[in-house]
């Protein structure tokens, strides 16, 4: 096939240029822990609790028992989805180990 004409591509269709994109990142969603009141679990055991797995020094933790207590709830803090899971686990397996009905959740906010 002589007379046929080959008509290769310009290079610049063959190399395609590199782009840098800059990824587009979100705020990961926060989650309020909370505590839920209840008739059984002594306050001592609340204050403990948020003294143990919410860092809370005793003065604070004592108004937030009270808040629970008044209230029916409170938050204990705000936090990732994976920080919060664990501290609702953590916190309602301790209560469980120790015969209360203490109920600790998470909401998104």
């Amino acid at each position: 096939m002589r007379g046929d004409i080959v008509i290769e591509p310009a290079i610049e269709d063959l190399v395609k240029p590199i782009t840098h994109s800059v990824p587009v990142l979100e705020e990961p969603k926060k989650y309020r822990v909370l505590l839920r009141n209840d008739d059984y679990t002594p306050m001592n055991f609340v204050v403990l609790v948020l003294q143990r797995f919410f860092y809370m020094g005793e003065s604070i933790a004592m108004q937030l028992m009270i808040q629970v207590h008044v209230n029916g709830y409170a938050t204990c803090g705000v936090y990732t989805r994976d920080v919060a899971e664990t501290k609702v686990a953590l916190v309602n397996e301790y209560a469980r180990s120790n015969e209360h009905p203490l109920l600790c959740i998470m909401e998104q906010e």
